[in-house]
């Protein structure tokens, strides 16, 4: 019987424990993202604010009340984006997610800062909102496919997606 030497035993345990840790961290910062999503020519902020007409559906969309009284957003020839962040499990997940024309053109996560659910910052997970919209009950008008291990993480996703949808629905019946 053949057996692993301790050193190689420590090596495997180090580089299971970095990946974890490599999971973590800034995949985008946000200035990127909207440089990328407006070709350099980023506008101004703008702010939504969760008023009481909205405030319930805000709610309803989270599962909780909404941390913020006031969103930015950045809007340009009718694209809109949104930085938002939703704790997966313990921590925030701050995501890009791009509106156009009342459809998700893009969600990229942007800074991840769990321990477990990485997975959904790949574009096999994101691809899947592309050209979603939302149905009358602020639900997502298909399904996505989860991730085993990264159900809270992509539950958080799921629920910015609706969040910008909406926002954006309200912004475009504002004007």
């Amino acid at each position: 019987m053949h057996r692993m030497p301790f050193q190689y035993l420590v090596l495997i345990c180090a580089l299971i424990i970095s990946s974890v840790a490599n999971a973590r961290g800034i995949y985008q910062e946000p200035e990127q993202f909207l440089n990328e999503t407006f070709n350099g020519n980023v506008p101004k902020p703008g702010v939504i604010w969760i008023t009481s007409n909205i405030r319930p559906v805000v709610k309803r969309i989270l599962g909780h009340k909404p941390s913020a009284l006031r969103i930015r957003y950045w809007k340009q020839e009718g694209k809109i984006a949104w930085i938002l962040e939703e704790i997966g499990k313990d921590k925030p997940i701050t995501t890009g997610i791009v509106i156009n024309k009342g459809k998700i053109e893009r969600v990229k996560v942007l800074v991840f800062r769990e321990s477990r659910g990485w997975e959904i910052r790949h574009h096999f997970f994101t691809r899947q909102f592309i050209d979603a919209t939302l149905k009358p009950d602020h639900e997502l008008d298909r399904s996505i496919d989860g991730i085993s291990g990264a159900t809270l993480s992509v539950r958080a996703i799921r629920k910015l997606s609706r969040l910008a949808l909406y926002l954006s629905n309200t912004l475009t019946q504002q004007q």
